[in-house]
């Protein structure tokens, strides 16, 4: 039973974790078992050879740790750098925010390029700092690809494309948390070296599994960086993974077969069709919030992202009371204001497991508790344009052609 208990289901619409598919519950719903048996050794290997499909990469080495995002990045850090390396890292909201820190306090020389919150990483600034380090003091770029407290996407591919262009051999460390199954992520193409993400977004699992993809370069770096690390030492897993065990530790039994119910129902839609499907759901979003008169937080187009909207609130309503108010009355969740932008934005999750009705659903919610809260919007106004943009473009599902 909830904890908290109201009729029906809780429309899920923060941007992570998100909506649990019926089919991945299905398959975690079993007992444990041994993981030094033949079973699961050999689910895993599945695992990592598709995991790498997610990630668009085949030179790539996958671990699948249990842990957050959280853990991910301190994965992705200590086991390429050592104490005191130089680093360019972009904040532009929260969770680049809290990187940052857990780069300081990992002991890591950050060279912090800051943008207004709703605006993207600043790369001239990258490209100035890499043109003047002609000693290659620089080591790693750090970046968010998607910023979930802003709606704020990055450029991946001309980040690359800077490094390339001076020469610079820095390894390029990307959360893709809430992009990577949802937006457009090439780790092959893009020269990413570290490329991690989180079991509770775009995969719609449970909190509890943190994936990292380390590219030959990095793993190469990891044999000479210093920092300290034991539970995330990819040395430990490669280790079992040549004695084909996997696992250094014990595994979560009903993360892995969640993951591999995760990872069908994403191959069975085909992994550019969701990417696509992402990319409908946000833009009916984001002209719902016009159709509302209200603003997007991302100032520029180029930087919407397809997985999450932070919308604008005007500075006589406190954006808190629209997320207190739709769970109490309507049952419905949506994602806080946070740090710099609380009160300020609330924000629309639409990624993961979701489809055009769902949408406009919480889309119908949100209209409500913005005339709850005495703003004038037009009821119908946000789900018409949605709507009418969703009949114009949604495909025939290929399974039911």
């Amino acid at each position: 039973m909830d904890y908290v208990y109201g009729p029906g289901r809780n429309h899920l619409f923060v941007p992570g974790p998100v909506n649990i598919p019926d089919p991945v519950i299905r398959a975690m719903n079993r007992n444990n078992e041994d993981y030094r048996s033949p079973a699961v050794p050999a689910l895993t290997k599945t695992l990592l050879e598709d995991v790498k499909k997610i990630f668009k990469t085949t030179s790539g080495t996958p671990f699948l740790i249990p842990t957050t995002g959280t853990g991910a990045w301190e994965s992705a850090l200590t086991n390429t750098l050592s104490p005191g390396d130089r680093i360019i890292s972009f904040l532009i909201g929260q969770f680049s925010l809290l990187w940052i820190d857990q780069q300081q306090r990992l002991g890591f020389n950050v060279d912090v390029v800051e943008s207004d919150w709703g605006q993207g990483a600043n790369l001239d600034i990258m490209a100035s700092k890499l043109a003047a380090d002609t000693n290659h003091t620089i080591k790693a770029i750090c970046i968010v690809h998607n910023e979930t407290a802003t709606g704020v996407t990055n450029n991946l591919a001309k980040v690359r494309k800077i490094l390339d262009d001076y020469r610079h051999p820095a390894l390029l460390l990307v959360d893709g948390v809430s992009s990577i199954c949802a937006l457009d992520f090439r780790m092959d193409e893009w020269g990413v070296d570290v490329a991690l993400t989180g079991s509770q977004k775009a995969l719609s699992l449970p909190t509890g599994m943190g994936i990292v993809c380390a590219s030959p370069k990095a793993l190469e770096a990891s044999k000479t960086a210093k920092s300290y690390r034991v539970f995330f030492d990819w040395k430990d897993y490669l280790k079992f993974y040549k004695m084909g065990t996997y696992w250094p530790y014990t595994p979560s039994i009903q993360l892995l077969y969640g993951l591999r119910a995760a990872l069908d129902l994403i191959f069975e839609e085909g992994l550019d069709n969701v990417i696509a499907r992402h990319n409908r759901l946000a833009t009916a979003t984001r002209l719902a919030v016009e159709a509302w008169g209200l603003k997007n937080c991302t100032q520029k187009e180029e930087w919407f992202s397809d997985t999450v909207t932070a919308v604008v609130v005007p500075s006589y309503i406190n954006s808190a009371e629209i997320v207190r108010r739709a769970w109490k009355r309507y049952n419905l969740s949506l994602g806080l204001g946070l740090n710099k932008v609380a009160g300020k934005v609330f924000r629309i999750g639409h990624l993961g497991n979701l489809n055009e009705l769902q949408l406009l659903g919480c889309l119908a919610g949100v209209e409500m508790v913005l005339k709850d809260v005495g703003y004038p919007v037009k009821l119908g106004s946000g789900v018409g344009a949605a709507a009418a943009y969703f009949q114009n473009t949604t495909p025939l599902i290929p399974s039911r052609i």
